[in-house]
């Protein structure tokens, strides 16, 4: 037996909503594209009619007379990396705020696949939030030539740029670790080609000279659990009984680390990461790390690329620089005079190799 033919649905339109609250289709397009261009009261009629009628914007058609989607690329490292929650968080707010929506991309820590998908968003996307980019300083200009973009977690003198006060955040951890006693700090580097990286270890360098420390670097390692854990097997046969990580993550791997090699944190090995992750609170013990504002970088970045977008010309020259501070937990503790973590401890009664 053959079914009865039903209908097609038919899709609610831009002129449904403008009849049925009484406006020109115009100004419906206003209400969504350029709220600001309408009455407040009507654009609230609007978009309660739109709703009623279950009328829905269509981005991709809307730029065809618009020029913009409202759509914004958010490019992250890793998005396995915690550090950038908070951030993508103040990134999505922001551009809800202003009506757009965000469109991930994970760059997996390779330059290649950032450039490749960047290639298939830029045709769709009103402008581009870059964080803690691989890319070349010459590849992200390229990218500002087609769309309004703002980087953060690095520093690029003609392109808008929001970074942490990395100098301070080193200089308090340093500072910290000397009022404890302690005279000789490792920092385990992270990733080579991190802007982030290189800024934390020069100022590492220069607050140690500064406070009379010594210090030597080792690395670079994964900015992860299991590059923190790669540290401690490095400083197995490198003791110190300081030291300062690139990251939270690398610093809670190096924790773990120790106590599988029966080295203490804090009481043979004193430790400070930066970020201040969710997870730093939580791990054993909990880390003392450099807090960084991750949500009012992701919201700041964001609202300064839509100013971009509506026309307005990029702040240059100097990054906007937001303020960290020393968060004291208890992964750091007074270094007892003449003591030195001793590589060979055992743990579990087993003793480890020489």
């Amino acid at each position: 037996m053959s079914q009865p033919h039903q209908s097609p649905v038919k899709r609610t339109t831009i002129y449904d909503v403008a009849r049925e609250a009484g406006v020109a289709p115009s100004t419906v397009s206003r209400a969504f594209s350029k709220p600001s261009r309408v009455n407040s009261n009507t654009a609230a009629r609007v978009r309660q009619v739109a709703e009623r009628l279950g009328y829905r914007t269509n981005p991709l058609a809307r730029a065809l007379t618009t020029a913009r989607t409202h759509l914004i690329a958010l490019v992250v490292a890793d998005f396995t990396n915690p550090v950038f929650a908070q951030l993508v968080q103040g990134v999505q707010q922001a551009a809800a705020d202003a009506a757009s929506t965000t469109v991930l991309i994970d760059a997996q820590e390779s330059d290649r696949l950032e450039r490749a998908a960047l290639e298939r968003a830029l045709p769709i996307v009103d402008g581009v939030v870059l964080a803690s980019s691989r890319l070349s300083d010459a590849a992200i200009r390229m990218i500002s030539k087609q769309r309004p973009i703002v980087v953060l977690n690095r520093d690029i003198p003609d392109i808008p740029c929001v970074v942490t006060d990395n100098p301070h955040g080193a200089r308090r951890a340093a500072e910290h670790l000397r009022e404890l006693g302690h005279d000789h700090i490792t920092y385990a580097a992270g990733p080579e080609p991190s802007w982030a990286n290189g800024i934390r270890w020069r100022s590492v360098l220069e607050a140690a000279t500064a406070l009379d420390i010594k210090i030597r670097r080792i690395g670079p390692f994964s900015p992860t659990i299991d590059g923190g854990r790669a540290a401690a097997d490095e400083l197995r046969r490198r003791p110190t009984t300081a030291v300062i990580t690139y990251n939270d993550q690398m610093a809670i791997g190096l924790i773990r680390g120790l106590s599988q090699l029966g080295i203490d944190v804090p009481g043979d090995v004193s430790v400070v990461g930066f970020d201040d992750i969710v997870a730093a609170d939580l791990v054993t013990p909990r880390l003392t790390t450099i807090a960084a504002p991750l949500f009012a970088q992701g919201a700041a970045a964001t609202k300064h690329l839509l100013t971009m977008i509506d026309g307005a010309t990029g702040h240059t020259g100097q990054p906007m620089v937001l303020p960290v501070r020393l968060i004291i937990r208890d992964s750091t503790a007074r270094r007892c005079p003449g003591r030195r973590p001793n590589p060979t401890k055992t743990t579990r009664g087993n003793r480890l190799p020489r």
